[in-house]
């Protein structure tokens, strides 16, 4: 049994001055009377109600302190709880190379993907996972984790700029499958957000694909915003630039469908969260919990204990104890 509010029992103390109290109060209520001698007053006793009396103050507490305890509301919980979780391992791949400024995706390519990123890694509390990030080059920026706030900071905190400009994609790819090579879940997946095609890093992004295959890891390849002409704003809003930028879906889509993953095209940011959403069911963790909670209000047993007890203490204090005026 446990207590929903268990710091009422300290007015329990309040029965230690209500005793105190009574004690002072019975030794100061005896009369007295002086008499040259008492022997023969040796054979009278004192009466039942004298031992009534203190049994109807012992009453009253008895009340008093039902009453308290049924305040602190005691309850009964019955919890049964078998679970089976079997966590993934993902690692999140995102290109930050200068073309991810662009604005066809509101307010800007990178500040959108990290927005959905963030919501997709707080709605996975069993998964292990992890960051990297890649333009002319790659960076691992977070292991394999379960501290989502520590995720979601670095995410939030990355900015285009860090690494040397360009889309190495096949690097990108290498240091997520670092990052698996780790992990110990069966299923193991990089989900890698890009806005272009491969021209940069020391491993091709086909080579990499298989690498991943070998290692049974699935790649979902999410290609970002609109091919063309695009407007680039520089992160203070200065200057304006203009850039031609072609994602190269055809290798996105065979390095996808090597791995037994799947390519997606995000022209906009709804777009882009209903990927993310799609990704978020096609890699659910498995869990098979069974749970059983019952909470139980035991109060009413000190309820009637106190009920019991007042009543008891009224009809000895206004029939046996009565007092005539």
């Amino acid at each position: 049994m446990i207590f929903r509010h268990p710091w009422l029992l300290c007015l329990l103390i309040v029965n230690i001055p209500l005793i105190v109290w009574y004690v002072l109060k019975w030794r100061d209520s005896n009369p007295s009377v002086g008499m040259s001698t008492v022997s023969t007053l040796r054979q009278f006793r004192a009466t039942f109600k004298v031992g009534l009396m203190h049994f109807c103050f012992a009453l009253q507490l008895i009340a008093i302190s039902c009453l308290i305890v049924a305040l602190a509301r005691p309850q009964t919980h019955d919890s049964l709880r078998s679970s089976s979780i079997e966590g993934t391992d993902i690692v999140l791949a995102l290109d930050i190379s200068s073309s991810m400024l662009a604005t066809d995706l509101q307010p800007n390519r990178i500040d959108a993907a990290k927005e959905v990123a963030s919501k997709f890694v707080s709605q996975r509390p069993n998964d292990n996972i992890g960051f990297v990030v890649f333009s002319g080059e790659s960076l691992s920026l977070m292991p394999l984790t379960t501290d989502k706030a520590a995720l979601v900071n670095a995410i939030s905190n990355v900015k285009t700029g860090a690494l040397n400009d360009g889309t190495a994609i096949g690097d990108g790819i290498a240091s997520s499958i670092n990052r698996l090579v780790t992990g110990q879940a069966k299923s193991k997946s990089i989900i890698l957000l890009t806005d272009g095609t491969n021209n940069a890093g020391d491993v091709a992004p086909s080579t990499a694909a298989q690498i991943a295959k070998q290692k049974g890891i699935r790649i979902y390849a999410i290609g970002v915003g609109t091919n063309g002409s695009i407007r680039i704003t520089d992160p203070y809003g200065f200057s304006t630039t203009t850039m031609e930028t072609k994602i190269d879906e055809g290798a996105l889509t065979s390095l996808a469908n090597v791995t037994g993953g799947k390519y997606f095209r995000a022209t906009d940011s709804r777009m882009l969260r209903h990927v993310f959403e799609e990704i978020d069911a096609l890699e659910k963790s498995k869990i098979n919990v069974n749970n059983f909670t019952q909470t139980e209000e035991n109060f009413m047993p000190w309820i009637l204990g106190a009920l019991c007890a007042l009543s008891l203490f009224l009809l000895i204090r206004y029939t046996v104890l009565r007092r005539i005026p």
